[in-house]
Parts: structure tokens; sequence; C-alpha cells
């Protein structure tokens, strides 16, 4: 698969939100794929088709059920209405926070929004003063990365080999970089100084690249 075209999230938001009514803070990220809409809603949902480009899968998955993800978060389906909407809890090393997956026709294809949506609670907040939104959605924009090569593909399973020596070589470890620093701008957006989302942002594109 051609990694040299590798594209993660075409827009970022980060914004001040509640949840549960509770302060929060929303990290969102959106892209255009050239598909249709069940494609997609399949890509995402399908557990045959996950660990084609994403993770394993298992649990039990309909509205209501729990899911788990292999050496990663489980959690809650809370909303599903393919093929346009998906809400799950993120549980992941004891926290709770909440994903919401929208997709939405858009020219000749769909657009595919991602919110991922976390409390400003005590170990949230240092995690977010070391690395700022890139510690989340540099993570997504690596899933968005797998999800494209996996479309284009005709729905190709990933080259684990392959996509872990990209990474570590000069051109994966640019990617990276170039998505945190683009973190960095949507948190300096959002109204934090630009010179710490700067060094967040730095410290996010350092632990991705395994410095």
């Amino acid at each position: 698969m051609d990694y040299s075209r590798a594209l993660g999230t075409e827009f970022r938001e980060v914004r001040d939100v509640e949840r549960e009514g509770k302060p929060a803070r929303a990290v969102e990220g959106s892209r255009f794929y050239t598909t249709e809409a069940d494609d997609l809603w399949d890509a995402l949902t399908n557990a045959e088709r996950l660990p084609r480009w994403f993770l394993p899968i298992r649990g039990d998955l309909r509205l209501g059920g729990r899911y788990h993800l292999e050496g990663n978060a489980e959690g809650t389906i809370k909303r599903c209405d393919p093929p346009d909407a998906l809400d799950v809890t993120w549980e992941f090393a004891g926290n709770v926070s909440w994903v919401s997956v929208r997709l939405a026709p858009e020219n000749d294809g769909v657009r595919l929004t991602l919110v991922h949506t976390m409390l400003k609670d005590e170990a949230g907040e240092a995690h977010w003063a070391m690395y700022g939104p890139g510690a989340t959605g540099v993570g997504w924009d690596l899933a968005f990365v797998g999800l494209g090569l996996h479309l284009e593909s005709g729905g190709g399973t990933i080259d684990r080999e392959a996509s872990d020596s990209w990474l570590v070589s000069d051109q994966g470890k640019a990617f990276l970089s170039a998505c945190a620093e683009s973190w960095g701008r949507a948190h300096a957006a959002a109204g934090e100084d630009t010179q710490s989302a700067q060094v967040a942002a730095a410290r996010t594109a350092s632990f991705y690249a395994g410095d």
C-alpha cells in the first residue's frame, strides 16, 4: 500500500463543551472519502472488516451492547443509526470518554466526522497540559490513514509490518510531526497560548515517533 500520499484528518477543531453537566473538551476531525455511505459504514462497523484496517473487535455489536477493541478501548454502543451516526463510550486505562461518528454525503463521496469528548477531570487535565489535543487527535489521524488505504484497496488488509516500518521512517515521522503541529494550531485557535500549544504538539510528535 502506498503511504506516500498518507492523509489523516483534513479539518481539525478543539472546543470546550459540557458532558453530563460537567466541563469537557471535544477534539474533532473530519475527512472526505470517495465511496458510498453504506460501504464506509460497513468498514466502520463490520467485525470482519475492522481488523483489516484498525483493530480486532469482539462483543455484542448492537445498540446497548458492549464492544472490546483488542489491546485498546472498550465501551458501550449508545447510538447506532446506519449509515449516519454511531456513538460509543470509550473506556481506556480507567477513564471514560465518548466518541461519536457522523457520515454525511458530500459531492461524489462521504464526509466522516469524528468527535472525541473527554471530561476536564484531574487526570485528564494533567495529560492535556502535557500533550494537548494531539494525544487523541494523532491517534485518530492514523486510524483515518488506515481506513483510507483500506477503502482505496477495495477492502484489503493493511500490512502491519509495512505500516510499522513507515511510521519509523523519515516520511512517517514527518507525517506524525505535521499532524501534531496541525493539532497544535487547532489548540491555539481554541484559545490556548500559542507557545504552550506548540510545546505540547512537539511532545506529542516525539511520543508517536518513539523519541
